[in-house]
């Protein structure tokens, strides 16, 4: 299958990008990493808030007044 866009770069992580985690050369299997452990240390980053994704959200916006004591 010939790609649409040739001379053009694929969006996402390629086979020759290194290993986000190890920074070795990353495995067709694993990419963007280069083993399922790197996958995994990844993934653990994510599921205990290490990385998060920023949002424009300001932490009080829950729609509730603050009381007149708790003003910083």
């Amino acid at each position: 299958m010939s790609d649409p866009n040739p001379g053009r770069r694929r969006s996402g992580p390629t086979q020759l990008d290194p290993c986000p985690i190890c920074k070795k050369a990353s495995e067709p299997a694993y990419v963007p990493f280069c083993s399922a452990r790197c996958a995994d240390i990844d993934l653990g980053r994510w599921l205990t808030d290490r990385y998060a994704i920023p949002t424009a959200e300001d932490e009080d916006a829950d729609g509730v007044e603050p009381r007149p004591d708790q003003t910083a």
